[in-house]
């Protein structure tokens, strides 16, 4: 990871938190949705601001022999709130 990329990985994370808070979400559902953000960061290199649907095929494929059917709904909801 670049210092670059790191910077605004983490700009774009504390931004992502705060629309959660704003959007009244419960703190359980915010810590879920924000785990989710950074296991996909950390898959994707914290570069996910452009990622392609390909991209994201790739993903929930890979995950999906590691991780339970709500660790992926919760994945896909936390990009979706990205």
């Amino acid at each position: 990871m670049t210092p670059a990329s790191d910077a605004n990985f983490k700009h774009n994370y504390q931004t992502h938190l705060k629309h959660l808070r704003l959007k009244g979400l419960q703190p359980k559902t915010i810590d879920a949705y924000a785990r989710a953000i950074r296991r996909v960061g950390a898959y994707f290199d914290y570069r996910i601001d452009d990622l392609s649907d390909a991209q994201l095929t790739d993903y929930f494929t890979s995950v999906l022999n590691e991780q339970s059917w709500s660790t992926i709904k919760q994945d896909l909801y936390g990009l979706k709130f990205y």
